[in-house]
């Protein structure tokens, strides 16, 4: 079982800068591929980054490659998720989910967090 917590969204203008962290808990977290999903209003969940169980191997959607880094530290169960030159497009509510390979689909994931809102003003 892996618990996981996302932390660091609000509301920041278009250009600006925001990183989101996902702590997670349980004894065999850091043997899991970790990735964010997003969801805009209105619209359906997509995938936005992963990165493998040994922080080796990153995949990023197209949308956001060059503008996001993730980046993961065992040591403290966390992944974060540096999000640079923000868009309004990027506005959505951010989920982390753990899976036992790294995937970018979400029926891949096995746990999810909450979510954590982000808003990118114009």
């Amino acid at each position: 079982q892996v618990q996981l917590v996302e932390s660091g969204g609000g509301l920041v203008q278009a250009g600006g800068s925001l990183r989101l962290s996902c702590a997670a808990s349980g004894r065999t977290a850091s043997n899991y591929a970790l990735g964010w999903f997003r969801q805009p209003p209105g619209k359906e969940r997509e995938f936005v980054v992963a990165i493998s169980a040994s922080g080796g191997g990153t995949y990023y959607a197209d949308s956001v490659e060059g503008r996001f880094t993730i980046s993961r530290d065992d040591a403290k169960n966390t992944v974060y998720l540096q999000m640079n030159s923000l868009e309004p497009e990027d506005t959505a509510v951010y989920y982390c989910a753990a899976s036992r390979v790294v995937a970018g689909v979400a029926h891949m994931y096995d746990y999810w967090g909450q979510g954590t809102q982000v808003t990118v003003s114009s």
